[in-house]
Protein backbone atom coordinates (compact mmCIF):
# COMPACT_ATOMS: atom_id res chain seq x y z
CA UNK A 1 0.00 0.00 0.00
CA UNK A 2 1.95 2.96 -1.29
CA UNK A 3 1.13 6.62 -0.65
CA UNK A 4 2.08 9.80 -2.48
CA UNK A 5 1.33 12.66 -0.11
CA UNK A 6 2.67 15.44 -2.32
CA UNK A 7 2.12 15.60 -6.05
CA UNK A 8 0.84 18.14 -8.58
CA UNK A 9 -1.48 16.32 -10.94
CA UNK A 10 -2.70 19.59 -12.43
CA UNK A 11 0.85 20.20 -13.67
CA UNK A 12 1.50 16.58 -14.58
CA UNK A 13 -1.53 16.47 -16.87
CA UNK A 14 0.23 18.97 -19.13
CA UNK A 15 2.88 16.30 -19.81
CA UNK A 16 1.08 12.97 -19.41
CA UNK A 17 -2.42 11.56 -19.73
CA UNK A 18 -3.88 11.34 -16.21
CA UNK A 19 -6.00 8.29 -17.00
CA UNK A 20 -2.80 6.41 -17.88
CA UNK A 21 -0.99 7.86 -14.88
CA UNK A 22 -3.70 6.63 -12.52
CA UNK A 23 -3.76 3.23 -14.20
CA UNK A 24 0.01 2.96 -13.76
CA UNK A 25 -0.36 3.73 -10.06
CA UNK A 26 -2.52 0.76 -9.08
CA UNK A 27 -0.21 0.00 -6.15
CA UNK A 28 -0.54 3.56 -4.81
CA UNK A 29 -3.54 3.58 -2.50
CA UNK A 30 -3.66 7.34 -1.80
CA UNK A 31 -2.50 10.28 -3.93
CA UNK A 32 -2.66 13.76 -2.45
CA UNK A 33 -2.44 16.41 -5.14
CA UNK A 34 -1.40 19.87 -3.97
CA UNK A 35 -2.70 23.20 -5.21
CA UNK A 36 -0.35 26.15 -5.67
CA UNK A 37 -2.71 29.06 -6.40
CA UNK A 38 -6.34 29.98 -7.13
CA UNK A 39 -6.49 28.40 -10.59
CA UNK A 40 -4.49 25.38 -9.46
CA UNK A 41 -6.69 24.82 -6.40
CA UNK A 42 -9.80 24.65 -8.54
CA UNK A 43 -8.27 22.19 -10.96
CA UNK A 44 -7.05 20.07 -8.04
CA UNK A 45 -10.63 19.84 -6.80
CA UNK A 46 -11.86 18.79 -10.24
CA UNK A 47 -9.22 16.07 -10.52
CA UNK A 48 -9.93 14.76 -7.01
CA UNK A 49 -13.62 14.43 -7.88
CA UNK A 50 -12.80 12.37 -10.96
CA UNK A 51 -10.45 9.86 -9.30
CA UNK A 52 -11.53 8.25 -6.04
CA UNK A 53 -8.07 7.74 -4.54
CA UNK A 54 -6.92 11.28 -5.34
CA UNK A 55 -7.38 13.66 -2.41
CA UNK A 56 -7.08 17.49 -2.53
CA UNK A 57 -4.62 19.63 -0.62
CA UNK A 58 -5.22 23.34 -1.23
CA UNK A 59 -2.84 26.23 -0.67
CA UNK A 60 -0.78 29.07 -2.11
CA UNK A 61 2.82 28.51 -3.20
CA UNK A 62 5.18 31.13 -1.69
CA UNK A 63 5.27 33.14 -4.92
CA UNK A 64 1.54 33.84 -4.57
CA UNK A 65 2.23 35.65 -1.31
CA UNK A 66 4.02 38.22 -3.44
CA UNK A 67 1.85 38.32 -6.55
CA UNK A 68 -1.57 38.37 -4.86
CA UNK A 69 -3.08 41.25 -2.90
CA UNK A 70 -4.16 40.92 0.74
CA UNK A 71 -7.78 40.82 -0.39
CA UNK A 72 -7.09 38.08 -2.96
CA UNK A 73 -5.27 36.00 -0.35
CA UNK A 74 -8.13 36.35 2.13
CA UNK A 75 -10.63 35.40 -0.58
CA UNK A 76 -8.63 32.27 -1.39
CA UNK A 77 -8.36 31.31 2.27
CA UNK A 78 -12.15 31.56 2.59
CA UNK A 79 -12.53 29.42 -0.54
CA UNK A 80 -10.12 26.79 0.80
CA UNK A 81 -11.91 26.73 4.13
CA UNK A 82 -15.25 26.14 2.42
CA UNK A 83 -13.91 23.15 0.45
CA UNK A 84 -12.53 21.28 3.47
CA UNK A 85 -9.41 19.76 1.85
CA UNK A 86 -7.55 16.82 3.40
CA UNK A 87 -4.53 19.11 3.89
CA UNK A 88 -3.28 22.66 3.46
CA UNK A 89 -0.56 22.72 0.83
CA UNK A 90 1.59 23.63 -0.79
CA UNK A 91 2.50 26.58 1.44
CA UNK A 92 5.64 27.90 3.11
CA UNK A 93 8.75 29.99 2.53
CA UNK A 94 11.16 30.21 -0.39
CA UNK A 95 14.35 32.24 -0.03
CA UNK A 96 15.87 30.85 -3.23
CA UNK A 97 13.93 32.40 -6.09
CA UNK A 98 11.23 34.45 -4.36
CA UNK A 99 11.69 37.87 -2.77
CA UNK A 100 10.17 39.48 0.33
CA UNK A 101 10.51 36.74 2.93
CA UNK A 102 8.71 38.87 5.52
CA UNK A 103 5.61 39.02 3.33
CA UNK A 104 5.81 35.25 2.82
CA UNK A 105 5.97 34.74 6.59
CA UNK A 106 2.77 36.68 7.18
CA UNK A 107 0.92 34.55 4.65
CA UNK A 108 2.33 31.31 6.07
CA UNK A 109 1.01 32.26 9.51
CA UNK A 110 -2.48 32.59 8.03
CA UNK A 111 -2.25 29.06 6.67
CA UNK A 112 -0.95 27.65 9.95
CA UNK A 113 -4.04 29.08 11.62
CA UNK A 114 -6.26 27.63 8.91
CA UNK A 115 -4.75 24.15 9.19
CA UNK A 116 -5.31 24.20 12.95
CA UNK A 117 -8.87 25.45 12.53
CA UNK A 118 -9.67 22.69 10.00
CA UNK A 119 -7.58 20.15 11.95
CA UNK A 120 -5.76 18.94 8.84
CA UNK A 121 -2.05 18.55 8.04
CA UNK A 122 -0.07 21.43 6.60
CA UNK A 123 2.41 20.58 3.83
CA UNK A 124 5.42 22.89 4.06
CA UNK A 125 7.84 24.23 1.45
CA UNK A 126 11.01 25.64 3.06
CA UNK A 127 13.61 26.07 0.33
CA UNK A 128 16.71 27.95 1.58
CA UNK A 129 14.61 29.09 4.56
CA UNK A 130 14.57 26.01 6.75
CA UNK A 131 15.41 27.69 10.05
CA UNK A 132 13.03 30.60 9.47
CA UNK A 133 10.27 28.16 8.59
CA UNK A 134 10.80 26.07 11.73
CA UNK A 135 10.82 29.23 13.84
CA UNK A 136 7.41 30.28 12.51
CA UNK A 137 5.90 26.80 12.79
CA UNK A 138 7.05 26.45 16.39
CA UNK A 139 6.12 29.99 17.44
CA UNK A 140 2.61 29.55 16.04
CA UNK A 141 2.21 26.08 17.54
CA UNK A 142 1.62 24.40 14.17
CA UNK A 143 0.06 20.95 14.34
CA UNK A 144 0.24 18.00 11.94
CA UNK A 145 3.22 19.37 10.03
CA UNK A 146 4.67 17.67 6.94
CA UNK A 147 8.03 18.99 5.74
CA UNK A 148 8.15 18.62 1.95
CA UNK A 149 11.64 18.00 0.49
CA UNK A 150 13.32 19.31 3.62
CA UNK A 151 16.98 20.21 3.04
CA UNK A 152 17.95 21.51 6.46
CA UNK A 153 21.08 20.34 8.26
CA UNK A 154 21.26 17.65 10.95
CA UNK A 155 20.53 20.08 13.79
CA UNK A 156 17.44 21.50 12.09
CA UNK A 157 16.22 18.03 11.15
CA UNK A 158 16.54 16.87 14.74
CA UNK A 159 14.70 19.96 15.90
CA UNK A 160 11.81 19.26 13.52
CA UNK A 161 11.71 15.63 14.64
CA UNK A 162 11.55 16.74 18.28
CA UNK A 163 8.55 18.92 17.37
CA UNK A 164 6.78 15.85 16.00
CA UNK A 165 6.90 16.83 12.35
CA UNK A 166 6.79 14.37 9.46
CA UNK A 167 9.04 14.38 6.38
CA UNK A 168 8.31 13.40 2.79
CA UNK A 169 11.08 11.69 0.85
CA UNK A 170 10.98 12.31 -2.94
CA UNK A 171 11.88 9.88 -5.70
CA UNK A 172 15.20 11.65 -6.28
CA UNK A 173 16.51 9.87 -3.19
CA UNK A 174 17.77 7.41 -5.80
CA UNK A 175 20.23 10.01 -7.08
CA UNK A 176 20.42 12.72 -4.40
CA UNK A 177 22.73 12.50 -1.36
CA UNK A 178 20.78 15.13 0.60
CA UNK A 179 17.62 13.03 0.66
CA UNK A 180 19.57 9.86 1.45
CA UNK A 181 21.03 11.61 4.49
CA UNK A 182 17.59 12.89 5.44
CA UNK A 183 16.00 9.44 5.29
CA UNK A 184 18.74 8.05 7.55
CA UNK A 185 18.21 10.81 10.13
CA UNK A 186 14.43 10.54 10.34
CA UNK A 187 12.83 7.98 12.65
CA UNK A 188 10.70 5.42 10.84
CA UNK A 189 7.53 6.74 12.45
CA UNK A 190 8.05 10.15 10.85
CA UNK A 191 8.65 9.03 7.25
CA UNK A 192 6.30 9.64 4.33
CA UNK A 193 6.77 9.32 0.56
CA UNK A 194 6.08 11.83 -2.20
CA UNK A 195 6.79 12.39 -5.87
CA UNK A 196 6.32 16.16 -6.28
CA UNK A 197 5.29 15.08 -9.79
CA UNK A 198 5.96 16.12 -12.46
CA UNK A 199 9.22 17.17 -10.76
CA UNK A 200 11.99 15.28 -8.90
CA UNK A 201 11.75 12.13 -10.98
CA UNK A 202 13.86 9.04 -10.39
CA UNK A 203 13.61 8.25 -14.11
CA UNK A 204 14.30 10.09 -17.35
CA UNK A 205 10.71 11.27 -17.75
CA UNK A 206 8.15 13.36 -15.89
CA UNK A 207 7.58 11.99 -12.42
CA UNK A 208 4.33 10.22 -11.52
CA UNK A 209 2.89 8.46 -8.44
CA UNK A 210 3.83 4.96 -9.65
CA UNK A 211 7.50 5.90 -9.23
CA UNK A 212 7.03 5.86 -5.44
CA UNK A 213 8.25 2.27 -5.79
CA UNK A 214 11.73 3.60 -6.58
CA UNK A 215 11.76 5.55 -3.31
CA UNK A 216 10.62 2.54 -1.32
CA UNK A 217 13.45 0.40 -2.69
CA UNK A 218 16.11 2.96 -1.78
CA UNK A 219 14.68 3.85 1.66
CA UNK A 220 14.33 0.17 2.53
CA UNK A 221 17.96 -0.35 1.59
CA UNK A 222 19.09 2.58 3.75
CA UNK A 223 16.90 1.58 6.71
CA UNK A 224 17.82 -2.12 6.33
CA UNK A 225 14.20 -3.23 6.06
CA UNK A 226 12.36 -5.29 3.51
CA UNK A 227 10.17 -3.27 1.18
CA UNK A 228 6.86 -4.73 2.32
CA UNK A 229 7.62 -3.89 5.95
CA UNK A 230 8.57 -0.32 5.03
CA UNK A 231 5.40 0.14 2.97
CA UNK A 232 3.29 -0.85 5.97
CA UNK A 233 5.13 1.56 8.26
CA UNK A 234 4.76 4.49 5.87
CA UNK A 235 1.08 3.74 5.29
CA UNK A 236 0.56 3.67 9.05
CA UNK A 237 2.32 7.04 9.31
CA UNK A 238 -0.04 8.40 6.65
CA UNK A 239 -3.03 7.17 8.66
CA UNK A 240 -1.65 8.67 11.87
CA UNK A 241 -1.33 12.18 10.51
CA UNK A 242 -4.21 12.32 8.02
CA UNK A 243 -6.90 10.17 9.55
CA UNK A 244 -6.64 10.82 13.30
Amino acid sequence: MLVDVHTHLDLLEKEKDLDKVLKNSEKVKVIITNGTGPESNRRVLEISKKYEKVKPALGLYPDKAISLTDEEIEDEIRFIKSKKPVAIGEVGLDNYRIENLERQKKVLIKFIKLSKELDVPIIIHSRKAEEETLNILEKNDAKKVIMHCFSGNKELTERAVSLGYYFTIPCTITRNKTFRKLSKRIPLNRLLTETDAPYLSSRDEANEPAFIEDSIKKIAELKQLNEEELEKIIFMNYQNIFLK
